[in-house]
């Protein structure tokens, strides 16, 4: 016996097409939230919860409590996607030839049921994610029986999902990405990037780092008179503050400030000894020199 379809003239045949077209729309749009939900760590929900635009906060907001259950959520959007893809046949087989309700469900699902909605939600994941997201709990309490035993499951064999924080050489790569210079459409400039990454690295850095080797500083003698070579010389170092030494270089007395050679007329070729020094950071080894 051949199997009987239904007339497209009757009122069961459009309540068919129907049941098809809901059952394509949902399965698409759980297949988009697997995508899209899952995609987004608590992590960075909670940083848009907290810093994002006022739209954003909204969103994050309203989808944070449902993504910490990560597991539950996850199954219960299989559990949902699966339900609509295999009932999907079911009522094809009523309409269509068996070959063409295997076409029609594979070209379905394949199309409205997994590129496009996993495209929009890639996308518009957050915007999406949180006007479904009343939808989302029903689902979550209506599979809640066979969901939550799997999700457990899940939990013990897997771990639960922890915040992904990230480490010192990964938050460096972060910023680097998010300078103007690196031409990502960051914000931050150059001297932001360098401020930030060198506050990362202090815990890695000693004291020594911050030194500089006083053989391969610029120092003056104590004993040496400002005249115009000296005061050109020291202007063309650069430098806002000069080293002062009494008769070798590792026995340094203390700073001058470039500034206050200002007053000082060359002419007169003043003894740096009488000049103001500051005194300066030691060590006890007495080669390095902060500056």
């Amino acid at each position: 016996m051949g199997h009987t379809y239904l007339k497209c003239c009757n009122a069961e045949f459009f309540i068919y097409i129907a049941a098809v077209v809901f059952l394509v729309l949902c399965a698409g749009l759980m297949s988009g939230l697997t995508l899209g939900l899952m995609s987004m760590s608590v992590l960075d929900l909670e940083v848009l919860a907290k810093s994002g635009t006022p739209k954003d906060r909204l969103h994050a907001s309203k989808i944070l409590p449902i993504v910490k259950q990560q597991h539950l959520l996850l199954c219960t959007l299989l559990i949902s996607n699966a339900a609509a893809m295999e009932a999907l046949p079911v009522f094809l087989d009523e309409l269509v030839p068996d070959w063409g309700a295997i076409l029609l469900s594979v070209t379905l699902i394949l199309l409205f049921g997994e590129i496009i909605p996993q495209s929009l939600c890639k996308r518009y994941g957050l915007a999406i994610g949180a006007t479904v997201a009343p939808l989302v709990r029903v689902l979550i309490w209506f599979w809640f029986p066979i969901a939550y035993p799997i999700s457990k499951i899940l939990d013990f064999l897997l771990g639960k999902g922890h915040k992904a924080l990230f480490r010192r050489a990964e938050l460096r790569t972060l910023v680097d990405m998010h300078g103007n210079k690196a031409g990502k459409g960051g914000e931050l400039s150059i001297h932001e990037t360098n401020i930030i990454a060198g506050a990362l690295e202090l815990t890695e850095k000693t004291a020594r780092d911050a030194m500089t080797p006083i053989s391969e500083t610029f120092a003056i003698d104590i004993n040496a008179n400002l005249d115009r070579d000296l005061i050109n010389l020291i202007l063309e170092k650069g430098h806002s503050r000069v080293p002062v030494y009494h008769e070798h270089r590792t026995n340094i007395t203390g700073l001058v400030l470039v500034k206050n050679l200002v007053t000082i007329n060359p002419r007169d070729k003043v003894p740096v000894k009488n000049v103001t020094l500051r005194r300066i950071p030691r060590k006890a080894s007495a080669t390095w020199l902060l500056l």
